[in-house]
């Protein structure tokens, strides 16, 4: 199964990282979130990858580009170009990854749409945002959405609020007060599994508003349960504190501890 990784837009809110390169090259532990993000799909048997890229594009293409030469050493022979010796196999993964410029400026649903054109016809595929960890159960999303028979499943999680909770009765007294409670709504986590129908839905906008909910209305998606950990890098706050974890050694998104 191959899978589309969201990494084009533009990263407005994340402006401090993303004026020079785009959000999902934004590194944790020295590595792009994007990297993180393909090492949990290929624990999962899922190497071949599609990056839907835009914005800065060529930093994501020179990275891959380029990766052999990241992770070992080599010997190069000067004047004769493209002719590189690699010394070991230090850190090289063996996944296929493609690069498809889907534009600066596309939305999430157009992206998808232009990707797809490197997709095996009539497969289901997976799509991924560019922007966000989980340990979620890869092999677990893909059998949830083969029983339930929808055309599309995504990924959700019920996410912890970023303020504590403060319960008032009618004369304004505060009876209680939870410390950044779990909200009882479920959210999109940004990871699906879409049968190769799926195409005929899309349209230039973005995946959430047009695609799925067209899909819902016709009882056509699935929500996968997600009970483990789930972080998104919005803002510079995110993104410390995702390197923190990584520092600290807990690293609550690797599937493969």
């Amino acid at each position: 199964m191959k899978v589309i990784i969201l990494a084009g837009g533009l990263g407005t809110r994340l402006r401090e990282e993303t004026e020079f390169k785009p959000k999902p090259m934004v590194e944790i532990g020295g590595k792009p979130i994007l990297w993180h993000i393909m090492k949990n799909f290929a624990h999962f048997g899922i190497t071949d990858f599609i990056v839907a890229s835009g914005y800065k594009n060529e930093y994501i293409k020179d990275y891959f580009l380029n990766y052999e030469s990241r992770q070992q050493d080599f010997t190069v022979k000067i004047g004769s170009p493209g002719e590189a010796t690699f010394h070991g196999s230090k850190n090289s993964e063996n996944w296929s990854v493609t690069i498809a410029d889907t534009g600066e400026l596309s939305l999430t649903g157009e992206r998808v749409r232009i990707a797809s054109k490197y997709l095996d016809p009539g497969e289901p595929f997976m799509v991924a945002y560019g922007d966000g960890l989980a340990d979620l159960d890869i092999n677990k999303l893909i059998k949830f959405h083969k029983q339930k028979k929808g055309i599309a499943t995504l990924a959700s999680v019920q996410p912890i609020s970023r303020y504590g909770v403060l319960e008032l009765n009618d004369d304004s007294e505060v009876v209680n007060f939870r410390e950044k409670p779990v909200s009882s709504n479920w959210i999109n986590i940004g990871f699906f599994v879409f049968d190769y129908k799926v195409l005929d839905f899309l349209d230039d906008g973005p995946l959430e508003i047009g695609p799925l909910k067209s899909l819902s209305e016709q009882g056509q998606l699935r929500a996968y349960r997600h009970s483990g950990f789930w972080q998104p890098m919005d803002t510079i706050r995110e993104v410390e504190l995702l390197n923190s974890l990584w520092d600290s050694g807990t690293l609550p998104w690797r599937v493969d501890k």
